[in-house]
């Protein structure tokens, strides 16, 4: 892929089987904090993933002990002294990356291997299905800095998730939530007795062997029927993407497949 040629600063990408690509947030010795370099290469990197018709799905995850711990507080002692414009534009770059990675037309898969902290929380609530390792922590930590817990979409995705009253107590405290927890909330789909990665890569195996463009219309529907204001609405959307798949060839070598009692040999056309 085109796209992993290119050389980050605080990323590694690596297609590590045909379709699949993991995304390492790498600053391991930094807990793979977040700092303004890494927001540009997440959104330089969506783009050109959303360009590599290969790519079928994504995995992201944490390079060492950690996934992500958040803003890296290193770089916050000018933050005060930016000026609410210059704040704002910082702010919309950080929210343009997570954006950015949650609008991937395909599955993106959070491989939570340790603490997801902060903004580190909020990138792997951008993901469309998040795995657990067995050491990894949950923790809105906003507040705790002087903070919202209204940042880079957690109010809106954590609501969502697991409802108002454990998303208030959650941001209104601070506390971590560690992987058996979060499972139990709906926060994490699963939590492995090993490496998230490889459950995620197990995962990801399943979600390839089905028809590209059926699992990519199927992640707008989802994602755009959360946003809707009604069940009409919804159906409308579903509607309108099953009546573009039933005209692509991948479907009428689905129906042939069962018909010959073989697996399907999708194209993604």
């Amino acid at each position: 892929m085109k796209t992993l040629e290119e050389k980050f600063e605080t990323l590694l990408a690596e297609e590590v089987e045909p379709g699949i690509v993991v995304v390492t947030l790498n600053r391991p010795e930094r807990y793979n904090a977040m700092t303004n370099t890494m927001f540009v290469e997440l959104e330089q990197l969506a783009w050109g993933l959303e360009t590599e018709d290969a790519c079928r799905v994504v995995i992201l995850t944490g390079a060492g002990k950690a996934f992500c711990s958040g803003y890296d507080l290193a770089d916050a002692d000018d933050l005060p002294n930016l000026g609410a414009l210059g704040m704002l534009d910082q702010q919309e770059r950080a929210a343009r990356a997570l954006t950015a990675i949650r609008s991937l037309r395909v599955p993106v898969i959070a491989a939570v291997n340790g603490p997801a902290a902060g903004g580190g929380l909020a990138l792997a609530l951008a993901a469309d299905i998040r795995l657990a390792g067995p050491n990894a922590v949950f923790n809105a930590a906003f507040v705790r800095i002087g903070l919202s817990a209204g940042d880079l979409g957690t109010s809106w995705l954590l609501t969502r998730l697991i409802g108002p009253a454990k998303t208030s107590e959650i941001c209104f405290t601070g506390r971590k939530v560690g992987a058996a927890e979060a499972v139990e909330l709906g926060l994490v789909n699963s939590v492995g007795a090993g490496d998230a990665v490889s459950d995620a890569l197990a995962l990801a195996k399943q979600i390839v062997a089905n028809s590209p463009g059926g699992v990519q219309l199927s992640k707008r529907a989802l994602q755009a029927n959360l946003e809707v204001g009604s069940y009409a609405a919804a159906i409308e959307l579903e509607n309108r993407g099953q009546a573009l798949l039933t005209r692509s060839p991948d479907m009428i070598e689905a129906l042939n497949a069962f018909k010959e009692k073989r697996a399907p040999v999708f194209e993604g056309k």
